[in-house]
This record gives structure tokens, sequence and C-alpha cells, in this order.
């Protein structure tokens, strides 16, 4: 039997197959998959083919199970249980492999800090048993574990040195690092864990308050539409109701005060889009630096949590330079003061032939609430 367990996968669904079957072609899949595969792909049912070589069946195949190979699955099945029965599995890519296993090497367990290896538990079992391996400092194998060993020396990099800003073993410390600012790694990671704290609660502070103003920037924009809206409705009213004479002249009027109303309100929009735009760009780019921070917090590993801390783009600045809302007001009451003004000298143009004028306020049922809570 093969060695390989790719050899016994279904190519359909990646998985060790399941009831095989083989084609006439030679290839072999689960009998579910390659059924499920042929309902779907069929040519309206005049041609089936092999989902691998792509050679063509008409009719469709009859399909019946490998025993053979089921057999031979079975028995590499067994081999896997007895090997996970003894605490040793062979290695698959990506597993950290067993440095003193000859031939197919096994899974490593643990690595020895003094022997600078990997043992799988086969030949971990002297540090277990012989005296002097005993005092030995093992610790979980990993696919990391390399970068924690120090090149010059092959000593364990314990030591952070913030003179340099890299990671030392006790061997650098007494040699060219002598006399720096040190800490103990672990020691390290708290500091930077509480400086990266900090951060994340001025960035939460910094996105309520920016979440704040822009909910006041959409009020100021509801606002300014309606008192533009509004302005419009009431001065085609007083047009229909006190000037029906001038019909013609009204309608040509009240479309030039849409456009100049629609002028005037784009100019208010932008202005608030404007800073709705900024204010969600900067919210966007907090939340994606809150987001690495929380992957950060999480890593466990000393030596990758200060490799991601120093890989992390710089920390950013918080300055407060958004508008005040007490700006926002004043732009919301200078545009009504627009509006209005507008208003009156067009009023004042089309109605001076005219005594008998309803005087009213257009702006004045309008209020604007843009305190904070």
């Amino acid at each position: 039997m093969a060695e390989s367990r790719e050899l016994f996968d279904c190519s359909i669904c990646l998985q060790l197959l399941e009831d095989p079957v083989t084609t006439t072609c030679g290839h072999s899949y689960c009998m579910k998959c390659v059924n499920a595969f042929w309902d779907s792909n069929n040519d309206r049912g005049r041609r089936f083919s092999c989902p691998q070589c792509r050679q063509t069946f008409f009719p469709r195949p009859v399909l019946k199970r490998n025993t053979l190979l089921a057999a031979l699955i079975e028995e590499h099945k067994g081999e896997n249980r007895q090997n996970a029965a003894a605490g040793d599995t062979y290695a698959e890519p990506g597993d950290v492999q067993c440095d003193v296993c000859t031939g197919r090497k096994r899974k490593a367990s643990m690595f020895c800090l003094v022997c600078l290896a990997s043992y799988c538990e086969t030949h971990l079992k002297p540090h277990y048993e012989v005296a002097p391996l005993k005092k030995h400092k093992l610790m979980e194998a990993s696919a990391q574990i390399r970068d924690s060993i120090c090149g010059r020396h092959d000593k364990l990099l314990e030591i952070y040195c913030r003179t340099d800003q890299q990671f030392i073993c006790l061997l650098c410390l007494m040699g060219e690092h002598k006399g720096h600012d040190t800490v103990a790694v672990a020691e390290e990671k708290c500091h930077m864990q509480r400086q990266l704290e900090r951060t994340k609660e001025e960035i939460t502070d910094r996105v309520e308050k920016s979440e704040r103003t822009m909910e006041k920037l959409r009020e100021a924009a509801d606002v300014i539409r309606g008192a533009a809206w509004e302005a419009c409705d009431d001065f085609e009213r007083l047009c229909a109701e006190h000037i029906r004479l001038y019909v013609r002249s009204v309608e040509r009027k009240c479309s030039e005060m849409r456009e100049k109303v629609g002028e005037a309100e784009k100019a208010g929009v932008d202005w608030t889009d404007c800073r709705l735009g900024r204010l969600q760009r900067e919210v966007l780019e907090l939340r994606r630096r809150e987001d690495q921070i929380d992957r950060l917090t999480l890593t466990e590993d000393p030596i990758q949590f200060l490799q991601g801390f120093q890989a992390l783009d710089h920390l950013p600045a918080f300055n407060d330079s958004h508008e005040s809302f007490d700006t926002v007001t004043e732009f919301v009451t200078e545009q009504k003061k627009k509006l209005k003004n507008m208003c009156d000298r067009e009023k004042n143009v089309l109605f001076s032939h005219s005594g008998n004028l309803c005087k009213c306020d257009l702006f004045g049922s309008i209020t604007i609430n843009l305190q904070t809570e």
C-alpha cells in the first residue's frame, strides 16, 4: 500500500474515499460523489464524463464498489489508529517534524530548549527517564519555535533590548548589549499590552465622538433640505392665492426660484457631505486599527506579540480637528438666512405693484436642535 494518504483521497470531495468505485478509465471516486457529479453534468443525459480525464461514457456506467481498494483503505485507517494509540503520528504538511526520526518523520510533540531539537513521543522518552535529561526545559513544539532561538548563540531569546529594539539571549546581554536598557520578554509584552489598551480606549472614544458628530451633520442636512423645500412650497402658495393675474409670470418665477433654492440646498448639503465623508473615512481607519489591536491582543506568544506590535503602523495621533456643533449650527442658520433673504427679495420684485400682500415669515416655524446629549 502506498504511504501517502493522497493516493486514497477522492478528487471530488478531497476526503478519504468512502464506498470507492473505479471508472473504466481507471480513476477512483466516492460512489456518492461521482453519482452526484453525473447527476448535474450529463449533457442532458446523452453523455457522461470522468471528472479527471474527461473520458466520455454512454450509456451511464453502472458502478460497483471496488472491494480491493476498500480493503486497502481500511488497512490504512487501521495503521493510523495504531499510530495514534501509540502517541505518535506521521507528520503531515505544516506539522513540526521530529529531528531524530529517520526515513518518514513523525510529528514532534515537544521541543527541548537545551538540546534545541524537536522530539516525537517515542524519542522524547529519554527526557522523562534519564536523570540528566530530566532537568532539560521542554515546551510544546511549534513551527515558530525556531524564531525564539538566538542565531548567534543557540540560546533562548528571553530578553528584550529596548536600546536596540531586538530580542537577545543571556549571552548577548553579557556581550554587545551589556549596559543597555533591557527587560524580560514577558514584562515587555505586559508593557506593550497596557499601551495597546490605552490606545484602544482612545480609539473607542474617538469613534463614539465622531459618530455623534456624524449624526448631527445628518440632521443638519435634513433641516437644510426641509427649509429649502418649505421655502418653495410657501412661495408657490402665496403666488396661487394672491397673484392669480400673473400666473405665467409666477410660474416662470417659481421655476427660477427652484433653481436658486436647489443651488443653495446643494451648497449646504455638499458642506455636510464633505464633513460626513471625512469622518466616515476616519472611523473606518480607526475601526481597522482597532481590529488589528484586537487580533494582536489575543496573541499569547510574547515573541509573536512583540513582532506583530513592531509590524503595526505608527499608532494614530488624536487631535480634535472637527467643526464644533456651534459651527454647524451657525452654518445652518446662515443657510436659512440666505434662503429667507432670497425669497423676500424675489417676492418683493414679483409683487412690487400689489398692495394686498400677505406678510408671512417663511422660516419662523423652523427650529434646529444640534445640542449633544
